[in-house]
């Protein structure tokens, strides 16, 4: 009786490792939408700064500051921050947003953060290593007028083998001479998780 206990569970193992030397692995098109988790993804990522962008952009501080300064404002993307119960890369879905506002050519967009101190960083180099005739001169930087920050929000509700997972992305913009919050939007993404 023992011996074909110790067999079954022999066999069990080789089993499980046969099934784990069988994954398959295939490439995809980076644009399909695959969900295979019901967790924050590429595509929530993609769609919700799409979408942001859009509803910032069709707002009227964008047609008042045309009116007023009368040429693109310039726009700085902050800190989002992930205050929701999972790991998410805030810097792919600022990347995203920075994207949507190039795409749209209704802004112009500045460096900030890190990228922007390596820039500064290169343009000390040159004035020590470039040519005068080539070498960026200092206090020429475009300013920001307006900066986008937020964050990203998590609600999950479960029970047995289902829950829903319900996110809040909130964005701001804010008027940097006058710190005038101009824009305030959201999106929402709810999905239900059955296991």
């Amino acid at each position: 009786m023992k011996t074909v206990g110790i067999k079954l569970v022999f066999l069990a193992v080789i089993a499980m490792t046969m099934q784990s030397c069988f994954r398959s692995v295939s490439r995809v098109d980076p644009s399909e939408e695959i969900d295979i988790s019901g967790k924050w993804n590429d595509v929530d990522s993609k769609l919700t700064a799409e979408a942001m962008v859009e509803q910032v952009l069709s707002e009227v501080w964008l047609k008042n500051h045309m009116t007023q300064v009368k040429e693109k404002p310039v726009v700085i993307v902050g800190f989002v921050k992930n205050k929701s119960h999972e790991h998410i890369d805030a810097e792919t879905f600022m990347k995203d947003i920075e994207k949507s506002f190039i795409t749209s050519q209704k802004v112009r967009l500045v460096q900030g953060g890190e990228k922007r101190e390596a820039i500064r960083g290169e343009r000390a180099d040159q004035q020590d290593n470039a040519s005068v005739s080539t070498m960026k001169k200092w206090g020429l930087e475009v300013g920001a007028d307006y900066m986008m920050q937020g964050s990203i929000n998590s609600i999950v509700d479960a029970l047995d083998r289902k829950k829903v997972v319900y996110y809040q992305i909130d964005l701001e913009l804010t008027n940097m001479q006058t710190n005038e919050i101009v824009w305030i939007g959201d999106k929402k993404i709810k999905k239900f998780v059955k296991n």
